[in-house]
C-alpha cells in the first residue's frame, strides 16, 4: 500500500517569511501555524526563560488587539489556538473555520509586528507571575515534576545551550526589565526567522495575496541568523550519573536518560522503533515483564526527545508498585535495555512496532493542525518541509540489524543517568541502597 504524500507549495516573502500552503478540502476547516527559530537554547546566562515568557506575553496584546483579545476573537470565531516553547523553537497555532483563515493571519501578523506597542511593566509582572505559578504548579509541587530538569542538568554539561529548562531561572525572569525583553523580541521575533504554515480548506491564491497583505510590511531583522556556540558533544556521557530524590511521591520511580542520536539522523528513528517495542503498550517486553508478569511495576515508558545540536535525549521511566524492591525493579529493566543491543528483534516485534509507528504517523497526517505543524517544524528545523513526507517510508524500511546496533551504541552502561525517586518517608537505607550495575558515585557525580 502506498503511502499517502502531503502535497504543498512554498514561496517567501520580500521579507524573509516562508509560506508554506497545503490544500486539504476533506473538512471546512483550517490551520494556522507559525514557528519562530527560537526557543531556549537561545537564552543567555543570566537571562532564561525569556523564549517560555513570550509564549505567555504573545497573548497579551498587541497594537490593534487588546489584552487576551487575541484568544476571545478566535474562540468567537469557532476556533482553537495555543502556543508552545522547546528548546529548539517557539510555535504559535490556530485552527478555524475555513471562513475565518484570514483573522487567524491578521492576529499573527498583527503580534509579530507590533507586539512591543502592547508590552509593559504590567503585562511583563503580570506574565512572569504567570510563569512562577506554572513553575510551581508543573515542576515544583508536581510528584516527579522535576525529572526534565535534572535530565538535562545531567545529559548536558554546565553551559551548554540545553542545560536549562524552557521554564528557565526565576531569578532571572525577577531581573528581567521590559528592555530585556523587548530586545529579546526584537532579535528574534522577526519575519526572517519564521515560517509560516496553512493548511486546509483553502485557496492558496487568496492565502498568498492575505499574508502578503498582513505581513509583507513587516521588516526583516538583518542581525539575524543568531549564532550560537558550539553545541557539539561526544556522542556518550563517558560514565553513569546517578541520584537518588527523596520528594513528596506516591511511589518510588526511577528515570533513565541516555544521549543519543540527532533529529533527522536515521538511527533516531531506529530508537523511537525500539521505544514501541520496549513500551510501545501492552504486548511490549517491557510491559509484559516488568507490569504483568513479574509485578514490579505499575507503568513503564520509553520514549526519544529529538534535538536537533549536541545529542538528543533518550529517556525511560519505571514506577515501581507498592513495596517492590528497586535494585530488582531496576536490574530488569535495565536487562530488557540491554537485550535489545545483545540480539535482533523478532520479525513479529518489528511488524507491531512499524504498525503502531504507521498508524500514529497516518493519524496525525489526517489532521490539518498536526500536517501545519510537520511542515512547519521540517522548515524551520531543517530547511525541508518535504521531510513530511520522507519520516514514515524511514520508518518503514528501517531493519532489526539498524534497531539491535542503535540500542548497542546509547543503552551503555558508559551513557546513563538514572534519577530514583523515593517517598519523603522512605528510610534512610533505601534512599542510599547501592544500585545495581555500577559503583555508588560520589556526590558530585550524583549532582544533577
Amino acid at each position: 500500500m502506498p503511502v499517502p504524500r502531503v502535497d504543498f507549495t512554498q514561496t517567501r516573502l520580500s521579507n524573509g517569511l516562508r509560506l508554506i500552503i497545503s490544500e486539504d478540502h476533506l473538512a471546512p476547516v483550517a490551520a494556522v501555524n507559525v514557528w519562530y527559530n527560537v526557543g531556549s537554547k537561545h537564552e543567555v546566562e543570566g537571562k532564561t526563560g525569556f523564549a517560555h515568557l513570550f509564549e505567555h506575553v504573545m497573548f497579551q496584546g498587541s497594537a490593534h488587539v487588546g489584552k487576551t483579545e487575541h484568544m476571545a476573537l478566535v474562540q468567537a470565531a469557532g476556533g482553537t489556538l495555543n502556543g508552545t516553547t522547546w528548546l529548539d523553537r517557539t510555535n504559535y497555532f490556530e485552527t478555524m473555520p475555513s471562513h475565518q483563515v484570514d483573522l487567524a493571519l491578521w492576529l499573527e501578523a498583527d503580534r509579530m509586528g507590533t507586539l512591543l506597542q502592547a508590552l509593559s511593566q504590567e503585562n511583563l509582572d503580570n506574565q512572569r507571575e504567570v510563569v512562577k505559578n506554572e513553575k510551581r504548579w508543573s515542576y515544583d509541587n508536581r510528584p516527579y515534576g522535576s525529572w526534565v530538569e535534572k535530565m538535562l542538568g545531567a545529559i548536558f554539561p554546565e553551559g551548554h545551550p540545553y542545560h536549562h529548562p524552557t521554564i528557565g531561572s526565576m531569578e532571572d525572569l525577577d531581573a528581567a526589565s521590559v528592555e530585556d525583553v523587548s530586545s529579546f523580541f526584537r532579535l528574534h521575533y522577526a519575519p526572517n526567522n519564521a515560517v509560516l504554515s496553512v493548511v486546509g480548506d483553502v485557496d492558496p491564491a487568496r492565502v498568498q495575496a492575505a499574508v502578503e497583505k498582513y505581513f509583507g510590511g513587516i521588516p526583516a531583522n538583518p542581525a539575524l541568523p543568531v549564532q550560537l556556540p558550539d553545541m557539539a558533544l561526544p556522542e556518550k556521557l563517558g560514565s553513569e550519573i546517578r541520584e537518588v530524590i527523596p520528594d513528596r511521591v506516591p511511589l518510588p520511580r526511577i528515570h533513565w536518560g541516555f544521549r543519543g542520536p540527532l533529529f533527522g539522523d536515521k538511527r533516531l528513528d531506529a530508537l523511537d522503533l525500539a521505544g514501541q517495542i520496549l513500551a510501545g503498550g501492552k504486548g511490549s517486553r517491557l510491559h509484559r515483564r516488568l507490569v504483568r508478569e513479574e509485578l514490579l511495576a505499575q507503568d513503564v515508558g520509553v520514549f526519544s526527545m529529538g534535538l536537533v545540536a549536541g545529542a538528543s535525549m533518550t529517556i525511560g521511566m519505571a514506577t515501581a508498585r507498592p513495596g517492590v524492591d528497586l535494585v530488582a525493579l531496576e536490574t530488569a529493566f535495565w536487562e530488557e535495555l540491554e537485550r535489545m543491543g545483545r540480539e535482533p528483534v523478532s520479525e513479529d516485534e518489528l511488524a507491531r512496532a512499524k504498525a503502531l509507528t504507521e498508524a500514529d504517523e497516518l493519524g496525525a497526517l489526517q489532521r490539518v493542525d498536526e500536517k501545519a505543524d510537520r511542515l512547519s517544524m521540517y522548515a524551520t528545523l531543517f530547511d525541508s518541509p518535504e521531510m513530511i513526507n520522507d519520516i514514515l517510508p524511514r520508518y518503514l524500511s528501517t531493519t532489526a540489524e539498524e534497531i539491535q546496533a542503535v540500542c548497542r551504541e546509547v543503552f551503555a552502561a558508559d551513557n546513563r543517568v538514572i534519577l530514583t525517586y523515593v517517598p519523603v518517608a522512605a528510610t534512610d537505607e533505601q534512599a542510599s541502597a547501592e544500585q545495581p550495575g555500577a559503583e555508588q558515585p560520589s556526590a558530585e557525580e550524583g549532582a544533577a
